[in-house]
């Protein structure tokens, strides 16, 4: 006990004595753990409030009758339903306990703002249906004006209108996708938020939903139910069931808002938690080698004082035990702090995300035992875990080291190392090209780029003398003496110069690596267009995810009938279970669809599919073992089953998709019809210029889409993938930071060290901006071997990664290695550590002469 206690002591006397060296460290925690605090945090508020929203929006909702079956495609969570025939109501209105029932007609609208421009779009859906007069039955409240009564007037959410720049009594176009000119009468609130995320809402009358959202009048997505009081909404359900046709079921209004909200989760704010705790972990993973640097460091400093404790009869235990308490002591204080930073990040970005148009709950945060204690944890883990080796270091200490001026390190040198690494990266290599190349699987690949990073680590010290010898040769000659000693001041410790290094090379890793495969991305996008689009135009909605209307169908005639327009094909889109399976339909015109896009060889005549026949990939068609002629069975969204013939084989699949029907195949089970993409081909002699100014003269008549020339489309699409790489830039600053922050806190404890040396330096007859250069060049060094290191890194798992996905998915990859940005990614990274030797510069041109040489 009383040895506990005297380390007790002693760590807390150090840790006064020294509060600047654990500086970095203390920020390195305090940063990673706010991160990983606020993304909890801010995830648990958002859920708490999505399921306040949804229960107050449907509050009133005691049962939901719907279509029992839903057919789901691959790579879509949400199935589609058949429709309700609308006479229902007056069929459940009868039923015992019910109070009023009102069909729900939904569909895709997308309003076009004051400007001309569509509002939303940008993934989250667009919707247009009735507005629902019973108001407990109407999940959107009247916020402003009146409802809807006649022809062409509609409700929109608050959100939306503010958006739009749109009042009460402006009229404005709604996309149907049909044109529809419509006037806006009243603004609506979701359950007292101004809308549901980012989600446009438009209220119809009745008679307009069923005009221009549904294929026939008389359907409707779902019926809301209200029970009288005192009917529970089991009992009500209970009641419905027994008087529903087949195929028809009814679920509580408790169960219809949690699947809404999980529908939120599973599509939103699970994967931007996931986004944003993977980044946490980078910055946690970043913050383990500065933090274990600084106490290696530490350790190494204290040589002499804990051989001396030794040499006073201080056990190893103690002098390790010294250590780790000051660990603890660190992890616990840096990691408070970080918890509390973290609850001030999710307070902050509550206040921010309204700004951007994100509606954050109101409500206060919702602070939850695991979100507090998992960060604050975690923290500790890491510090702990981080200082742990230099602990054990530290107790291993000689009394007789006391004796010695200075220790030499040789971990560079070491033969172990340089074996393990070795034995690492031929591992490495193989799992990696096994899952490229052999058996394509991204979880082998994956386990081939962690045992990748794993060598690089090891190699590190190894790698560090020859890489800074030749990173460092041009100083010699153009900075003289002081870049040669900058260079001989990164080659003295090689085992810290790596581990300081390690942490920006991390952090450079994952930015080369997602720089790398979002280049890759768009090449493979602009590979698919050139490849397989024929077309000289695209007439597009500017929309992903489940956002936008979509184009009318009745355009592709429209720009048909130009004098200057050879072809014009719509690819519009419908689902069906192909023998049990849900699939995705592209439903066209096959001859247009033949002439306008390179579909590959085809076996078969496109020109016979008719009503009951079909195209299908040959992948598809080996898959399912069919070939022309075969019959299959096709069950579509209304129910219905039919056999359809495989009438034509082709080869490619990337845009025009898998299986091929043609438009009266798909009328009589279509619901809201709408073409996802317009190709036009011109005719011979027709310019570029001259062809889409007639197009786009055509189209401004159906809402005003996009009209895009082959390589206009081509970086269209693949404009989601710069804005996920803006948003992975700015949270991988944070890991760029905290690396940062080592280098500083380690050239901070270099020239403490280094006090004598520095003091002797400027005795004869070194000045201060020699001095402070050379301390500068010596950061620079260590950032660029860490950036090197990260561009090589990050450039080989980026190659995995797109060689992995192009052998595990259907459509091909193409890697394309983008040397500018990667440039730009080096000279940031040099540039950054050149900071980081800023602070540490200017201490050590301050440090008095004689003071230096007398420190012992």
């Amino acid at each position: 006990m009383n040895g506990t206690h005297a380390s007790v002591r002693l760590s807390v006397s150090s840790l006064r004595a020294h509060k600047r060296r654990f500086a970095g460290t203390f920020l390195a925690v305090f940063l990673g753990v706010a991160f990983l605090a606020g993304t909890l945090v801010m995830g648990d508020t958002l859920r708490a409030g999505f399921d306040t929203m949804f229960g107050n929006a449907t509050s009133g909702t005691d049962a939901v009758v719907r279509s029992a079956d839903a057919i789901t495609t691959p790579g879509e969570s949400e199935g589609v339903r058949e429709p309700v025939g609308t006479d229902l109501v007056t069929t459940i209105e009868r039923a015992p306990g019910v109070a009023a029932a009102a069909p729900d007609i939904q569909g895709a609208g997308q309003l076009v703002g004051r400007n001309g421009d569509p509002i939303g779009g940008q993934g989250p859906p667009t919707l247009a249906g009735n507005w629902i007069t019973d108001p407990k039955l109407n999940p959107y409240r009247l916020a402003e004006g009146r409802a809807p009564e006649k022809s062409g007037e509609v409700v929109v959410n608050r959100g939306t209108a503010e958006r739009g720049d749109l009042k009460i009594g402006d009229t404005t176009t709604l996309r149907t996708p049909d044109p529809v000119k419509v006037t806006v009468v009243g603004l609506a609130t979701f359950g007292g938020e101004d809308g549901m995320a980012q989600v446009t809402f438009t209220g119809m009358t009745q008679a307009d939903a069923e005009k221009y959202l549904t294929a026939r009048p008389g359907e409707a997505a779902s019926i809301q139910v209200r029970a009288t009081p005192g009917t529970s909404q089991q009992e009500l359900v209970d009641e419905l069931t027994t008087v529903l046709p087949d195929g028809v079921e009814a679920i509580t209004g408790q169960e219809s808002a949690a699947e809404n909200t999980d529908m939120i989760s599973s599509q939103f704010l699970t994967l931007f938690t996931t986004f944003l705790l993977v980044f946490s972990g980078v910055a946690l993973l970043v913050a383990t080698f500065s933090i274990h640097n600084t106490f290696a460091i530490v350790v190494a400093q204290r040589t002499r004082e804990n051989a001396l404790l030794r040499a006073l009869g201080a056990s190893r235990r103690q002098v390790t035990a010294s250590t780790l308490v000051e660990a603890t002591a660190v992890a616990v204080t840096a990691s408070g702090a970080g918890l509390a930073g973290g609850i001030g990040i999710a307070a902050g970005l509550q206040a921010l995300f309204p700004a951007i148009g994100f509606p954050f709950p109101e409500a206060g945060l919702v602070l939850k035992p695991l979100s507090m204690t998992l960060p604050l944890a975690v923290g500790v883990v890491v510090c702990l875990g981080s200082a742990l080796l230099p602990a054990r270091r530290a107790g291993r200490t000689a009394p007789l080291a006391a004796l010695r001026e200075t220790a030499v390190d040789t971990s560079g040198a070491s033969r172990t190392r340089a074996v393990t690494g070795a034995a690492l990266i031929a591992l490495a290599l193989g799992v990696t090209l096994g899952g490229v190349l052999l058996t394509p699987s991204l979880w082998l690949a994956g386990t081939g780029a962690v045992l990748a990073l794993a060598a690089f680590v090891a190699l590190g010290p190894v790698a560090s003398t020859t890489a800074v010898r030749i990173l460092g040769g041009p100083l010699d000659r153009l900075r003289g003496v002081t870049g040669g000693l900058a260079r001989r001041n990164a080659l003295r410790s090689p085992k810290r110069t790596a581990a300081t290094a390690s942490a920006l090379m991390i952090g450079v890793a994952v930015v080369s690596l997602f720089t790398v495969f979002g280049a890759s991305l768009k090449a493979t996008m602009d590979q698919t267009v050139s490849r397989s689009f024929a077309g000289d135009v695209a007439v597009s909605t500017p929309s992903f995810g489940a956002g936008g209307s979509g184009l009318s169908p009745r355009l592709a005639d429209a720009v048909q009938r130009l004098p200057e327009v050879d072809t014009a094909v719509g690819l519009g889109r419908g689902v069906a279970e192909v023998d049990g399976k849900g699939r995705a339909l592209t439903v066209t015109d096959p001859v247009a669809l033949e002439r306008t896009f390179d579909l590959g060889t085809v076996h078969g005549s496109l020109a016979d599919l008719g009503t009951h026949g079909m195209a299908i990939t040959q992948k598809e068609a080996d898959e399912q073992h069919l070939t022309t002629g075969d019959q299959t069975r096709l069950t579509f969204t209304d129910g219905r089953t039919e056999t359809f013939t495989v009438r034509a084989v082709y080869g490619r699949s990337e845009l025009a998709g898998d299986y091929v029907i043609t438009r009266e195949a798909w009328a009589p089970h279509r619901t809201q019809d709408a073409d996802t993409v317009l190709a036009v081909s011109f005719k011979d002699g027709v310019s570029t210029d001259t062809g889409k100014a007639a197009v786009e003269k055509v189209a401004a008549q159906y809402g005003n889409p996009e009209v895009q020339t082959r390589d206009e489309y081509a970086q269209s699409s693949a404009g989601g993938i710069d804005m996920m790489l803006t948003l992975v830039y700015a949270l991988l600053a944070l890991a760029v930071l905290i690396a940062l922050l080592g280098i500083a806190n380690t050239l901070t404890l270099a020239i403490h060290e280094r006090t004598r040396e520095l003091g002797l330096l400027r005795a004869v007859g070194q000045t201060r901006p020699q001095l402070r250069a050379m301390i500068r060049w010596e950061s620079v060094l260590v950032a660029a071997f860490g950036t090197a290191g990260g561009i090589a890194l990050g450039a080989f798992l980026g190659w995995v990664l797109v060689k992995a996905s192009d052998g595990a998915s259907d459509s091909a990859f193409a890697f394309a290695m983008p040397s500018l940005q990667l440039l730009v990614v080096a000279l940031v990274g040099v540039t950054a550590g050149a900071l980081a030797g800023l602070r540490p510069a200017r201490r050590a041109a301050r440090l008095d002469v004689l003071r230096a040489i007398a420190t012992e």
